[in-house]
């Protein structure tokens, strides 16, 4: 029985722990179980030091490719591609779940012409549109022209909370 009760504290405490984590609450949570000995604080100074997933400038590397696939386990394969100006890039939806392609418009270089799956000219645009107009479905295909050099930074629009971003450098 007390096999069910510590399970039960333990269950109790963790639905606590993600609520406040999920508020922001908590920067680097331990529990008494840590093996390390030291409290958590290595993995504190490791999250501390660490950049954000997201950040183009996370070490990840970039692959010189003109082609990028959209899966089902919803992300952009590579996340990083590099091309040369005047490239057209090509998405292919390889899997059974609809994406699109869209850019942030606030992080694409000054000048660059906006690029959305459906052929929107804002992400507003794209944003509203979306189901109706922008869905690659399985099997399709995007593309879009590069022209102005610097790095570009877009997402798929159902997906976006489940961290499918993708980049573009343009050489």
């Amino acid at each position: 029985m007390t096999t069910k009760l510590d399970r039960r504290k333990l269950m109790k405490q963790i639905g606590i722990t993600g609520t406040v984590a999920l508020l922001g609450g908590v920067a680097g949570c331990t529990s008494s179980a840590d093996s390390s000995g030291d409290g958590g604080a290595e993995t504190e100074a490791k999250t501390a030091t660490s950049k954000p997933k997201d950040s183009s400038s996370d070490g990840e590397k970039w692959t010189k490719t003109d082609t990028v696939d959209m899966n089902d386990e919803l992300k952009f394969a590579p996340k990083r591609i590099k091309v040369e100006s005047g490239t057209t890039v090509t998405w292919k939806n390889v899997g059974a779940v609809g994406h699109t392609v869209t850019a942030y418009e606030d992080e694409i270089p000054d000048g660059a012409t906006y690029f959305a799956s459906g052929g929107f000219d804002s992400e507003k645009a794209a944003k509203d549109g979306y189901p109706d107009k922008g869905n690659v479905t399985e099997g399709g295909t995007y593309e879009h022209t590069f022209e102005t050099k610097g790095t570009y930074k877009y997402y798929c629009v159902p997906h976006e909370m489940n961290a499918m971003v993708g980049y573009v450098k343009v050489i």
